[in-house]
């Protein structure tokens, strides 16, 4: 039996080569639309001892997804599965600017861009998953390095597997990241954007900072906050979770969102492995989410 399958799908134009690429920087062998009548083909060079084949990652279209799930629970492999996700819009700019053929036309299962990404994403939806085994990333908002990076946390190849949480800093006008496991919303506390010397700086400068979290209401919130996080991450890490995203939330993503981001990192960076990003701020750099590590 082999225990390090990952099987990458999802819809496609949402960053499967990007996360191919991070797994193959990793050590893992990458093939991609392996063709699932060979299948048993592959299961045999799997089972070979000291074989290059240790660590395999395949990519595969919505239309084989279920074979390749099927046939590898029917031969007892312990196979981890990446959801990449994208909302529709980004989905056509993206197809737009690459100028490739979408596998539903290719296929001839459809004839225009849009139907080809509705009848994806139907397809999808009507497959009933392994949530234990699939990790859900949402790339609409990621740059290319940003999943790679996303990618690398969650399959480092450290002896010891440690419970990572990404602390994520959004604004609600931009939408709620679809794969947060659990979304904090403080648009409630005092706004920085009312005040005219902070309305153009972000949660990242230290007047910003202050002025958030010195607030009464911000000092009772992270209190109770921090209750509710410390039993969540210790009950998550007991039950073997490997990752967790806290996705914090103000209006545009800037102010609040990303202050207490931060005041959450710092907290918790010397207790867990812990990663932050602002998706919403572009301060002159790459617009994307900005990863730090610790």
């Amino acid at each position: 039996m082999n225990e390090n399958i990952v099987l990458v799908t999802g819809m496609s134009g949402a960053g499967k080569s990007s996360a191919m690429n991070a797994l193959e920087d990793l050590g893992y062998y990458c093939i991609d639309n392996f063709p699932k009548e060979l299948l048993p083909n592959l299961e045999q060079l799997l089972e070979e001892k000291g074989s290059k084949y240790k660590s395999v990652a395949l990519s595969v279209s919505a239309l084989d997804y279920v074979s390749f799930v099927k046939y590898f629970d029917n031969n007892n492999n312990k196979l981890q599965i990446v959801f990449l996700d994208c909302n529709d819009d980004e989905l056509l700019l993206r197809y737009r600017f690459t100028r490739r053929q979408h596998p539903m036309i290719a296929t001839n299962l459809a004839t225009t861009l849009e139907e080809a990404i509705e009848m994806e994403r139907d397809y999808f939806d009507h497959l009933q998953e392994n949530a234990q085994n699939t990790i859900h990333l949402d790339t609409t908002k990621l740059t290319p390095q940003a999943l790679a990076n996303r990618i690398r946390h969650r399959f480092r190849t450290d002896e010891k597997t440690e419970f990572t949480i990404t602390f994520q800093s959004f604004g609600f006008k931009h939408g709620v990241p679809m794969d947060a496991d659990s979304v904090i919303d403080v648009r409630f506390l005092p706004n920085p954007f009312y005040e005219p010397s902070l309305r153009d700086k972000t949660g990242n400068q230290e007047e910003v900072y202050n002025y958030v979290m010195s607030a009464d209401e911000t000092k009772e919130f992270v209190e109770k906050l921090k209750a509710y996080l410390d039993f969540t991450f210790s009950s998550y890490d007991k039950q073997n979770k490997s990752h967790m995203i806290v996705a914090i939330g103000c209006t545009g993503g800037q102010h609040r969102s990303v202050s207490i981001c931060n005041y959450l990192f710092d907290t918790y960076k010397n207790m867990y492995r812990c990663f932050k990003s602002h998706r919403d701020i572009e301060d002159g750099e790459e617009k994307g989410i900005k990863e730090e590590f610790e």
